[in-house]
């Protein structure tokens, strides 16, 4: 399991967020009547430095990662965060990890 952000999509929260080189983002589990990799859930961010991270990810001097009460949405999968130019917005991608 793994957080990959590419450097197009780190330039989209720095911009959205304000963000500066050394700040983070985390990637954390939310209830939501949308669906991403488990129904009823989805990923939530927030600016905030990390305390328990068991996944994380640099890119464009931010770091993104998932706190340990998180891991389980991503549990056999990767998160890839790559930036859509043609809606100037991000999109969320799981990878079955075929390791799993």
């Amino acid at each position: 399991m793994s957080i990959q952000v590419t450097e197009p999509a780190a330039q989209w929260y720095i911009k959205e967020l304000g963000l500066n080189r050394g700040d983070s983002v985390r990637f954390f589990v939310r209830y939501s009547s949308g669906g991403g990799l488990h129904p009823g859930f989805s990923l939530g961010i927030a600016v905030e430095p990390p305390q328990h991270p068991v996944l994380q990810h640099e890119a464009a001097g931010i770091t993104f990662y998932m706190e340990d009460q998180d891991y389980w949405y991503l549990k056999g999968h990767h998160l890839e965060v790559k930036y859509l130019e043609e809606h100037d917005d991000i999109i969320y991608t799981y990878v079955k990890d075929e390791q799993a």
